[in-house]
């Protein structure tokens, strides 16, 4: 094996882990309140990948302005 292939397998194993999705929606779900520990916003950016947490946000927002929408339509349905 060559010193550059020992290279880059060497770069390849000390890797962070990479976020689980429990872990991005909980990322998230902190970003809605505005709190997060500076140990999960580090491991956030060092090991995430901004697509997972743009499209893990956009459906959150989705699923929380939907829940809204149908909690408003009950209670106005009920107010009549």
């Amino acid at each position: 094996m060559s010193k550059e292939q020992s290279h880059t397998n060497d770069s390849a194993g000390s890797e962070a882990p990479s976020v689980s999705l429990w872990q991005i929606v909980g990322s998230i779900c902190a970003s809605f309140f505005g709190v997060q520990s500076s140990k999960n916003r580090e491991r956030d950016f060092k090991s995430g990948k901004a697509g997972q947490f743009i499209a893990v946000g956009v459906a959150m927002t989705a699923v929380w302005y939907l829940g809204i929408y149908l909690v408003v339509t009950v209670v106005l349905e009920q107010a009549r």
